[in-house]
């Protein structure tokens, strides 16, 4: 909460020495960022729902059990399309992967869970596409998800 009050109150006194300098210029920028803001809301809201429906639908003792210590290769692929469908912040995912491992999650599974869920976004990939074009977004989601199996891999071998 601090650092968000530290980093709000460094944007306001930029804004108030940007509005000094030159008062046009500043307000033709915080009306270009409004519009540009306005433009990806509708987008934003949506994947704000339905991030809050899976993780309402997708619950840490039903994932320990689809990605326990026995489920395999099986269990990676499953960890890999789950967290590929959901887009999760940093401060949720991490205490998420903590219970799933208390619960008996395999580390592996859960390795790979939390990295396509902060990294790849079927979930964010139309507004992505429309901001970034089709074969920028299709390149960083499908590199996401050879990455985080690639990290999987490193912890399935180094960790048993």
């Amino acid at each position: 909460m601090i650092n968000g009050i530290i980093l709000y109150t460094i944007a306001i006194i930029y804004l108030g020495i940007s509005f000094t300098k030159d008062k046009h210029k500043t307000k033709v920028a915080l009306l270009s960022s409004w519009k540009m803001f306005r433009n990806v809301l509708p987008d934003l809201l949506a994947i704000m729902l339905f991030v809050g429906l899976a993780l309402s639908l997708l619950t840490p003792s039903l994932i320990s059990s689809i990605i326990g210590e026995n489920s395999g290769l099986l269990g990676i692929i499953y960890s890999t399309l789950i967290g590929s469908i959901a887009l999760v912040p940093s401060f949720i995912v991490f205490p998420l992967g903590h219970t799933l491992v208390q619960n008996g999650a395999a580390l592996p599974q859960v390795a790979v869970l939390m990295s396509t869920l902060m990294a790849v976004g079927l979930a964010s990939l139309p507004m992505e596409q429309k901001t970034f074009g089709h074969s920028f977004a299709y390149a960083r989601n499908i590199s996401a998800i050879i990455m985080s199996l690639l990290f999987a891999l490193i912890i399935w071998v180094v960790m048993t």
